[in-house]
């Protein structure tokens, strides 16, 4: 009997950890993170609103791009409230339900990014490979069903991983490692066989950014090939200068993304600070870089933002 009500106890809330050893420069460390969120939902923002409302922006590529932007201010809304709270409120408690919730849509967020990078390179495939039948292959009812297999894909993955975490008693501690919930934190705390939950965890992996981080590879395989195949050297310096931004947003994305996986299999006996920066940098990066990128290399966007701050210097010379 009391094996049986130990199966069914659970914490009514789960304690998130800062940054260990910096407890006492939380307040300064608050305006700077502030200031993160604003960069990250004020760029993305204006990457959003300007594809919307420039004409010459409504081309896949770019639609792609509002994917991206829209699913870097899910990720970066989705941490907003645990990080400020900690370091502006000193909150650190978080209800158990809301962990999983926020653990949901994290890796929701982080499996539709990593789906539209994949559906950006094959953008930049179908651009450099077939140029002229690029709008007649990638039509807006492609995109579409593209966006829709992103999403669902991403929704249907990771929908089992709070229902595998509520079936598993926690009656021991309950300090999470970092400012936000995530799956592989909130399960070495459980005080039962975590082997399902682990198994569907590297299916999962496998099955989204293994399978997409691969997909991505091919694709620049194939972009390369194709380009060395152009006679001019001009001409192969402007296909691959189409893909810059893409290979930065790639980078931003998985370089945190495999670090914080090899840390958290290989990196036991590294301090809880470097597993906790990593899995901030995992999080808060690409949606505060992302925009940074996409700004610098398309000329609409640096408009609206010389718009946005400008007003009066762009009146005048209209």
């Amino acid at each position: 009997m009391a094996d049986n009500n130990h199966s069914r106890f659970q914490h009514l809330y789960f304690v998130l950890t800062g940054i260990p050893g910096l407890e006492l420069k939380y307040y300064w460390m608050a305006f700077p993170l502030g200031a993160i969120y604003v960069i990250a939902l004020f760029g993305n923002g204006v990457i959003i609103s300007t594809i919307k409302s420039e004409p010459s922006l409504h081309i896949p590529m770019y639609y792609f791009l509002c994917m991206l932007a829209l699913a870097d201010t899910g990720l970066a809304l989705c941490t907003m409230p645990s990080m400020l709270g900690i370091f502006w409120f000193n909150c650190k408690s978080i209800a158990f339900d809301a962990c999983l919730v926020q653990m949901y849509f994290i890796h929701t967020f982080s499996a539709i990014e990593s789906g539209v990078l994949v559906a950006m390179a094959f953008d930049r495939v179908v651009a450099i490979w077939k140029p002229l039948r690029y709008g007649t292959i990638l039509t807006n009812g492609v995109v579409c069903r593209t966006g829709a297999v992103i999403l669902t894909r991403a929704i249907c993955v990771v929908f089992p991983v709070p229902f595998l975490i509520k079936r598993l008693p926690f009656y021991r501690s309950n300090i999470l490692s970092h400012s936000f919930c995530l799956h592989q934190d909130v399960m070495s705390l459980a005080c039962a066989s975590i082997r399902v939950n682990s198994l569907y965890g590297l299916i999962a992996v496998i099955f989204t950014k293994g399978s997409d981080s691969l997909s991505i590879l091919l694709s620049y395989a194939f972009i390369f090939r194709t380009v060395m195949a152009i006679a001019s050297g001009e001409g192969r310096l402007k296909a691959l200068n189409t893909c810059v931004s893409h290979v930065c947003a790639v980078l931003i994305f998985y370089v945190p993304l495999i670090g914080v996986s090899v840390i958290h299999r290989f990196g036991k006996h590294l301090s809880p600070l470097t597993h906790a920066l990593m899995a901030d940098a995992y999080l808060l990066i690409p949606p505060v870089l992302n925009p940074i990128v996409y700004t610098m290399k398309t000329k609409e966007i640096r408009r609206k933002l010389i718009q946005i701050f400008v007003p009066a210097k762009v009146t005048a010379e209209g």
